[in-house]
């Protein structure tokens, strides 16, 4: 799936090149990269989001563990063999159901934080791409494309490093986003 969304990618890079590339010269055409995910995670502003994500799970996770414990110790007092016939089915009973409750919680959870990141992604990658766009304005490049980097695939093979306006957009970034 990824690498259909990096040829989509690069087909229609291409496709805008060609489009553009008819009425511009050579010295007009300027392009330049960036990373967006190192902006994200290395801005100010993309740490303290990360943060606040980072607090979310782990308050979702203390509930867990919470819930784990109490699963254990119904189940050492099930195989504790002090209980009679009743009590112990009783008791495997209430483990069934707070098994269950545990699994759906757990489940639910998950879906939560896998969301709640979804949209602080999609969030940020809308505000990295106007800031990358106000730097590509201001110094006059025709495009930015994002290189990607070694964790997801890398979208740009080859670049000088004088091209690589990370620095600049995460700069721009946290001044406007403080």
């Amino acid at each position: 799936m990824e690498r259909t969304r990096v040829a989509g990618l690069i087909s229609a890079v291409g496709l805008w090149l060609m489009m553009v590339a008819p009425g511009l010269s050579a010295e007009t055409l300027k392009v330049a990269v960036m990373d967006q995910q190192a902006v994200l995670e290395q801005s100010k502003a993309g740490k303290r989001a990360l943060e606040e994500l980072k607090a979310y799970s782990t308050t979702r996770q203390k509930i867990i563990n919470a819930d784990d414990l109490e699963l254990k110790e119904l189940e050492q007092t099930i195989q504790g063999g002090k209980l009679t016939d009743s009590a112990k089915q009783e008791k495997q009973a209430q483990f069934q159901a707070k098994l269950e409750s545990y699994q759906r919680r757990l489940g639910d959870f998950n879906r939560e934080i896998q969301q709640k990141q979804r949209d602080m992604v999609a969030e940020y990658s809308k505000k990295v791409q106007t800031v990358a766009q106000a730097v590509a304005e201001k110094n006059g490049y025709s495009a930015i494309i994002d290189k990607g980097n070694e964790a997801m695939i890398k979208i740009v093979i080859y670049h000088q490093p004088g091209l690589d306006l990370t620095d600049q957009v995460m700069k721009e970034f946290d001044r406007l986003n403080k």
